[in-house]
């Protein structure tokens, strides 16, 4: 199947180098394009794209608040947001992973990174640049600021243990090969575990699953990971 990606940037010069880049690519192409967030909720709307490539500062309606508004929009459940930017700060990926963002990535990742971030994300799985680490995150997502978790903490007495555990691991920003291989589980299963917390938690994606674990305090920020 082709991904369909939406570009959100106010640079016209880098809009179209994103486009010929991934048009060039047999398993994705560019639908639509927004050069500020306002345009890019609109489009996202109209289009119904897989995923969204996020820019975060723009004029008027910055990337951040676009990305809240599309996540929080039940019609577009199936359209994911990968947020792209040179400012690649703590405080920027924790709001963009609290308002529902699945991937971040700065804008000088190679080619090759970025192309691979797109199918990572697009196949539901959580994209975080080794310049956003999972401690720097925490921190931000645990402070007051973080508001209201996303699923209260009576629900995670739904999660059976191994689901806890794998949420966990997740959290910790492990990959299912690297689960699988500490659990001594299949990746079919660890996928299987992944997708039933989610579900029992109301996460839309995995990145969703995340925030959750910090904010519900499954995952503390001077916990270590197993």
């Amino acid at each position: 199947m082709t991904i369909r990606v939406l570009l959100a940037d106010d640079q016209s010069l880098l809009r179209g180098t994103f486009t010929l880049l991934i048009d060039s690519c047999e398993d994705m192409e560019v639908v639509g394009e927004a050069a500020d967030g306002s345009q890019a909720v609109q489009q996202a709307r109209a289009l119904r794209p897989d995923i969204v490539l996020m820019d975060i500062r723009m004029p008027g309606t910055d990337g951040l608040a676009a990305t809240r508004a599309i996540c929080d929009d039940p019609d577009l459940a199936g359209t994911r947001v990968l947020v792209l930017t040179m400012f690649e700060t703590e405080e920027y990926v924790a709001q963009a992973l609290r308002f529902g963002a699945s991937g971040f990535l700065g804008k000088y990742v190679t080619t090759d990174a970025l192309l691979a971030g797109i199918r990572t994300v697009a196949a539901g799985e959580a994209l975080l640049s080794p310049g956003a680490t999972q401690a720097l995150i925490s921190r931000f997502l645990t402070t007051p600021a973080a508001g209201t978790p996303l699923a209260p903490v009576e629900r995670l007495g739904d999660l059976t243990p191994r689901e806890q555990e794998v949420t966990v691991l997740a959290a910790h920003g492990r990959s299912n090969d690297e689960i699988a291989e500490e659990l001594v589980l299949s990746v079919l299963t660890v996928r299987t575990h992944v997708q039933r917390a989610m579900t029992k938690l109301g996460a839309r994606d995995r990145a969703q699953l995340v925030v959750i674990a910090y904010q519900s305090g499954l995952v503390r920020p001077d916990a270590q990971s197993h």
